[in-house]
């Protein structure tokens, strides 16, 4: 970003660390939201497992939908994919945004009717965003599959972005927002880095496809395709992989 010279500048931000970078903000992001509602479910449950419970079956039901989502959208529609991405992002920000009062007064809504109730109503709410969450990454592995047909390498570095990205989620989450600012700022925080992922990786595969059909051909350096990269990852990997770190 900082870069003076133009082509530098270009050549950065099509670059392995820029996507890296975007992938660490993507894994904080789901983290703290994770942290954040669980937090706010004390409120209807209590400091107690049930909150815990609902919010990590919530998520991980929602990432195995969303992976289904997305296989299937990436099978009907691959012209669409980083459209689908973008929109999948900003969805999730925007409900970031407004999540902790839905929370809360569904919570209270649905308090008369017992623990079940509440349990149905929390899960419908959020279920929604976590499955859009999980279609992000078959989306854009398939996306960059089919645009440079070489993604193992730099998947693995993701992977370990997104996850790193995670685990300072629970430590700003838990010892910063909380104590500094109140979960509200923490999912806001959250919820900004969703629409910045989204629309910051959407430029990013317009660029470097761009940059592709500018220079007419790959070109192979090392034996490999010039400019190969990895795919935009969902937040599949964070929240699995973060989960520990979070309780």
């Amino acid at each position: 970003i900082f870069l003076t010279a133009p082509a530098a500048r270009a050549r950065f931000l099509a670059s392995k660390t820029w996507l890296a970078f975007l992938f660490f903000l993507s894994g904080m992001a789901a983290l703290i939201y994770q942290v954040s509602w669980q937090r706010s479910l004390f409120t209807s449950f209590g400091i107690n497992i049930e909150s815990v419970t609902v919010v990590v079956t919530v998520f991980m039901a929602g990432l195995g939908l969303g992976a289904i989502l997305g296989g299937w959208l990436s099978r009907r529609a691959p012209g669409r994919l980083p459209a689908f991405f973008l929109a999948f992002e900003v969805i999730i920000g925007l409900f970031g945004f407004a999540s902790l009062p839905l929370i809360r007064a569904t919570g209270a809504a649905a308090a008369h009717a017992g623990t079940a109730a509440v349990t149905a109503a929390i899960f419908a709410l959020l279920l929604p965003p976590t499955v859009l969450m999980g279609a992000t990454l078959p989306i854009l592995v398939e996306y960059l599959h089919a645009t440079w047909r070489h993604v193992g390498r730099v998947v693995g570095l993701l992977y370990f972005v997104n996850t790193l990205g995670s685990a300072c989620a629970c430590y700003l989450a838990a010892d910063l927002f909380f104590v500094l600012a109140g979960q509200q700022w923490a999912v806001l925080f959250a919820a900004a880095c969703n629409l910045t992922v989204g629309v910051l990786v959407y430029q990013y595969t317009r660029r470097t496809a761009g940059s592709r059909r500018t220079d007419g051909s790959t070109r192979t350096m090392s034996g490999r395709p010039d400019g190969a990269t990895a795919l935009p990852s969902g937040l599949l990997p964070s929240d699995a992989a973060g989960e520990e770190a979070a309780r």
